[in-house]
């Protein structure tokens, strides 16, 4: 499932994928790849990157079908 949560919040700061990755040690192509949803991030990468663009684990990696299936 791509990440479009990640890309929006790196846009609404004008950071490339090259900045983000290079501010959390990872490359280019790791950053394309989650935005994509072809790579599933550590814990420690994801902790990272919510630092790098100012936001929480939730706001950026909670998927909406299971925030939805845990209200019931």
């Amino acid at each position: 499932m791509k990440n479009l949560k990640l890309k929006s919040a790196r846009a609404a700061l004008d950071m490339s994928q090259q900045e983000l990755a290079e501010a959390v040690g990872v490359s280019r192509q790791t950053i394309n790849a989650i935005e994509k949803g072809d790579y599933n991030p550590t814990i420690r990468l994801c902790r990272a990157i919510c630092r790098a663009l100012g936001k929480t684990l939730d706001d950026l990696f909670w998927e909406e079908e299971e925030h939805e299936e845990n209200k019931k």
